[in-house]
């Protein structure tokens, strides 16, 4: 009871602290609008899924085994989960190509992933099992060229791949093939990056993996963020997070290792599961939340380690890591002007804030709808904002102008979609970011956010 009570008090820090810049408003789920025309939210607590982030479900299956159940993956939005982590284990292909049926599976199992709107987490490995054997570099190679295609077809749903193949589980460890020195890895990730679609970030297991590959200790910088260049497409899963100092030996100097992926992960992904506690080591309330904040959490995986999880539940944060995990954007106020001339200018600025753990690293489309209220006929504008710059605990400021060319005369209410990057998504709600205030969010048109404002367009 008591560590409750602390991490309460904890929390109520933290988001005070992220929400220092909001204006307060005095409606539930109306905005407040004050004299000078500012339109000001709440935010909400409401847990809900959102994008490419959050608690995931992981899925691993042997060489040509069964397909996903397409009844269970459609529950998983229902349970605020948006993603899931298949783990396909080539254990039958360690000196042969990839036979056509486990690709026929692949594709199976992410056409049913698209159907539950979700997104997959992709993880290929040869072995599960320490005493086994991985697989030669040459046939890992192979393999990225046969799953190339893969890759390109369902690049709309795939939100991040981890690099496995190396070792057990691919946690890149322990290789039977000597796969696990820096030049032989280095190979690997140089292949994994040249057949995965550049829009899509691959992770490794340990920073020191990264530095060594890439031969730098520097974080991603906003000047290659979002580039080509390899050391900006990549970033990390911990597959036994908050198991003691080290976790594990995924870092080897721990508080220099963290820093790093601190402003890494401005930039990249981290996520990954955690792991049985070693050392008298306790993964509580207070340290999840810590740990979470500072390394820029997006994702972890609900089904390992569970006697963490359930603490968790049982102690009173697991809500709390639900809303928080990932990206979680709020309206924090707007000046948007009830009044227009049709083909004229009109001017927005809203001020939106990142209250969770990590910004969102793949691209989203920022749409400006208007509504017409007596047709509902409804006329949008693609904003030239990057919602991947608004990072925790800071406010991003929309300041665009768009042209009215023609919209007729009426009155008109105000929206705006976050859509996915993938043109094939851009009309599907469930892939459409929604903001974390009262009464905003309708799953209309595509999926938008109500800005409560009006605006009245005359033709003069």
């Amino acid at each position: 009871m008591k560590a409750n009570k602390i991490y309460g008090i904890c929390l109520l820090v933290i988001l005070l602290g992220n929400l220092a810049s909001c204006k307060k408003s005095t409606s539930g789920n109306a905005p407040a609008v004050v004299p000078n025309g500012t339109i000001t939210y709440d935010a909400s607590s409401d847990i809900f899924p959102n994008p490419e982030r959050g608690f995931i479900r992981t899925y691993p299956v042997y060489a040509e085994g069964a397909s996903l159940d397409q009844s269970q993956l459609n529950l998983q939005r229902g349970l605020n989960v948006s993603m899931v982590l298949r783990v396909f284990y080539l254990d039958k292909f360690k000196a042969s190509a990839i036979s056509d049926a486990e690709l026929l599976l692949v594709q199976t199992d992410l056409d049913k992933i698209k159907i539950a709107g979700l997104k997959a987490i992709l993880r290929f490995a040869y072995t599960d099992d320490p005493t086994s054997q991985d697989a030669p570099l040459a046939i890992v190679q192979q393999h990225l060229d046969q799953l190339k295609p893969v890759f390109e077809k369902n690049k709309d749903i795939i939100a991040f791949v981890q690099a496995g193949f190396i070792g057990t589980w691919g946690e890149w460890h322990g290789s039977s093939n000597n796969l696990s020195t820096v030049e032989n890895e280095r190979l690997v990730l140089n292949k994994i990056l040249s057949v995965v679609p550049q829009g899509i970030m691959v992770q490794v297991r340990t920073p020191q993996i990264k530095q060594q590959i890439f031969n730098s200790i520097l974080p991603v910088d906003k000047d290659i963020a979002y580039t080509s260049e390899g050391r900006a497409r990549v970033g990390h899963h911990n597959d036994c997070f908050l198991s003691g100092v080290d976790d594990y030996g995924t870092y080897t100097n721990v508080e220099v290792d963290k820093q790093y992926i601190n402003m890494d992960a401005l930039y990249v992904p981290t996520g990954g599961e955690t792991c049985p506690p070693e050392g008298g080591f306790s993964p509580d309330c207070i340290a999840g939340a810590k740990e979470m904040q500072l390394l820029r959490w997006t994702y972890l995986n609900l089904d390992w380690y569970q006697p963490t999880i359930n603490a968790w539940k049982l102690s009173g944060c697991f809500d709390e890591f639900q809303r928080h995990l990932g990206y979680r954007l709020a309206l924090v106020d707007a000046m948007l002007p009830e009044k227009a001339v049709a083909n004229a200018d009109y001017k927005v600025h809203i001020n939106i804030i990142n209250n969770g753990y990590a910004p969102i690293y793949n691209q989203k489309i920022t749409y400006l709808i208007l509504k017409n209220k007596s047709t509902g006929e409804y006329h949008e504008w693609p904003l030239a904002i990057d919602l991947r710059d608004c990072k925790p605990a800071a406010t991003l400021t929309i300041d665009e102008a768009v042209k009215l060319t023609g919209v007729g005369a009426g009155n008109y209410g105000l929206y705006l979609r976050i859509a996915d990057g993938a043109p094939s998504l851009k009309t599907q709600s469930v892939y459409a970011v929604r903001l974390a205030n009262a009464g905003v969010w309708d799953e209309t048109n595509g999926g938008m956010n109500d800005l409560k404002a009006q605006l009245t367009i005359t033709g003069q």
